[in-house]
């Protein structure tokens, strides 16, 4: 079991925007630069535009116009960026290559639908319960579309009331949807996904207790999302730096059986994968370490090996 308390040794830096992607040595192939020349990354992008279109239309009839959601709509923008065949990791992998650092409201909610699904099938929960949870993550967000796009895409330090209005677009996306004829576990997920399980959420201090398992779904995929994508005061941090950050101090924030199975998946998918060190050297991932999965045993391109459990080095980014 993961434990709860692993941190970096002191002196590990702690921000991406401290320490900039190193460049990829000139005898690796970025791996970015391989997802994106594949055809299979050229349709998804092509249908995730599109599903991103049919969300925002949908989401903003509703709201501007008071037009009615159309569920099955949203559902099937979601099972169109589904390929038969296609591994957990070529998902991410398209997920990762497809950001930009103005990801909207929309694309955010696709991908936080997707990743509760993957989420969800690893929970083992039936196939009902993972088109209700879909639509959980698609309507999440919806309370931002209640917040003046001056103030939602203010690259300034917000203040202290334009704060207050951000923190309560979860109240607000709960008004909305709140008499609307669909699962209430969707309804509290747009209200509850930036609760934690330690009572240090918001808007209503809400505690593991009376929090909803698609809640707690959507707020580790809301996280994730959020953590791996670009923004304008930093670089988009690879999958083994946000799964150092949950490390830290996620295991007090959000439900343990979830995180951990996200997490050890997550680490999964990328065994026996090359990766680039802070320092700059390239190494292969050969052994997780399952008491700190951040921390894998890696091999060096002259064969020799980092524990970087026992290392102040850590992975920057995956190639």
């Amino acid at each position: 079991m993961i434990s709860q308390t692993t941190q970096k040794p002191e002196g590990a830096p702690q921000e991406v925007k401290e320490n900039p992607t190193p460049a990829i040595p000139k005898n690796e192939v970025a791996y970015s630069q391989q997802v994106k020349r594949s055809k299979s990354f050229q349709e998804y992008s092509l249908n995730s535009t599109i599903s991103t279109k049919t969300l925002k239309d949908q989401l903003e009839g509703f709201v501007n116009d008071h037009k009615p959601l159309d569920l099955d709509a949203l559902l099937q923008s979601v099972k169109s960026l589904i390929t038969p065949g296609q591994t957990v990791i070529q998902y991410f992998d398209m997920l990762h290559n497809l950001r930009s650092i103005d990801d909207s409201v929309y694309s955010h909610s696709l991908n936080v639908a997707m990743i509760s699904r993957i989420l969800g099938k690893w929970l083992k929960w039936s196939r009902h319960d993972l088109d209700q949870l879909v639509l959980a993550g698609l309507l999440h967000d919806i309370g931002k579309l209640k917040i003046p796009p001056e103030v939602l895409n203010k690259e300034e330090k917000l203040t202290d009331e334009e704060f207050e209005m951000i923190r309560w677009h979860p109240r607000a996306g709960y008004e909305l949807i709140r008499d609307l004829s669909i699962d209430s576990r969707i309804k509290k997920a747009a209200l509850q996904h930036h609760e934690r399980c330690n009572g240090t959420g918001y808007p209503e201090k809400a505690t593991v207790a009376s929090l909803e398992e698609f809640s707690m779904v959507i707020a580790i995929a809301d996280v994730y999302d959020a953590m791996t994508a670009a923004r304008k005061y930093r670089a988009p941090l690879c999958p083994f730096q946000v799964i150092r950050e949950f490390e830290r101090d996620g295991f007090h924030k959000y439900k343990t059986q979830f995180l951990l199975t996200f997490l050890q998946r997550i680490a999964t998918t990328y065994q026996n994968n090359r990766v680039i060190l802070n320092d700059g050297r390239a190494a292969k991932i050969i052994l997780l370490n399952q008491t700190a999965l951040s921390e894998p045993l890696v091999q060096l391109n002259d064969g020799s090996c980092i524990d970087l459990a026992a290392s102040p080095l850590y992975i920057q980014s995956i190639v």
